[in-house]
């Protein structure tokens, strides 16, 4: 038994088949390892009987805590409203669907407590059971965010992992609000371990993360956490610059040896500079104004409408 009291943090989205089984081997295996512990289970939004199964289950289980979402915030901000609700020593943040295994926290557990300057055990999966798409976006993520932003993690990491309390408590006090939870666990730079572990297959139903979802996490930690968008652009503009003035040579020349029609050379000149600098430009400089702009609105990433 450890002595540490633990929060098991879960978001749950149209989660109605897996819910009681989830329940079922959480209690378990927490029965067994400590005897402080609560379970947390965040409805973030769901359309189907997932909020009905949770507050029968809360009334059948006393460690169990359940909230509801006002509405649909996605995982992320579910993930962080769980945060936000914890108590315990030693926090666990889990899938809903069963791939991450409630009989390896103890494992997750055992590592974070082998290392005195850890705060964090994150599964690292050697095998999972995912679709071949999920796996090359979740690669190419991973070398991505490697590449060009300020935070660098070991390949394969899931969700899946335990934290000391000080990490969350570091995690509340960043005000963002466009930067995800779990970007921001690894941006605060705490030390963690990587604890090789298998992925099962889902319990049941599919998965809510389509490539549009993959590519909306990708780019929100880029232009959260890096400036080489930006910079990019502004080598490109210069590059472009140069070029239109190469471009704009040559084409004197042919204009003054009259092998080209009136008007063209000052035409082609424009477009080439106008269109391949302002309007590339302006795309980025839009994707961080418009961050900017939602950061100094101040509004919540997630209302808790009710927690029982």
């Amino acid at each position: 038994m450890y002595k540490q009291s633990l929060s098991v943090v879960v978001p749950i989205y149209n989660d109605e088949e897996v819910i009681n089984e989830l329940l079922r081997r959480l209690t378990a295996v927490l029965e067994t390892i400590v005897k402080d512990y609560e379970i947390i289970l965040v409805d973030d939004g769901s359309r189907d009987r997932s909020w009905e199964i949770m507050q029968a289950e809360r009334a059948q289980r006393e460690h169990l805590r359940i909230a509801r979402l006002s509405r649909n915030f996605g995982q992320q901000n579910a993930i962080a409203a769980g945060l936000s609700l914890t108590t315990k020593d030693l926090i666990v943040l889990m899938d809903s669907d069963l791939q991450d295994r409630p009989e390896d926290i103890p494992v997750l557990i055992d590592a974070l407590l082998a290392d005195e300057q850890a705060t964090m055990a994150i599964a690292q999966w050697e095998e999972r059971k995912d679709s071949r798409m999920k796996i090359a976006v979740s690669r190419l993520f991973q070398h991505v965010s490697n590449s060009i932003t300020d935070i660098h993690t070991m390949p394969r990491l899931g969700i899946f992992r335990v934290m000391k309390k000080s990490v969350v408590e570091e995690l509340r006090r960043f005000p963002e609000k466009t930067a995800t939870a779990v970007s921001l666990l690894y941006y605060i730079g705490n030390r963690y371990v990587a604890v090789p572990l298998k992925r099962d297959a889902r319990f049941a139903g599919k998965s809510g993360y389509n490539l549009s979802k993959m590519l909306a996490l990708t780019f929100a930690r880029i232009f959260s956490f890096s400036m080489f968008p930006i910079r990019i652009v502004t080598y490109m503009g210069a590059l472009l610059c140069l070029g239109s003035m190469i471009a704009a040579l040559a084409l004197i020349i042919y204009k003054l040896v009259g092998n080209v029609v009136a008007g063209w050379t000052s035409m082609m000149v424009l477009m080439l500079f106008l269109f391949g600098l302002n309007f590339a430009f302006l795309g980025v400089l839009g994707e961080y104004i418009g961050r900017i702009f939602l950061e100094t609105k101040q509004r919540p990433n997630f209302i808790i409408e009710q927690v029982i």
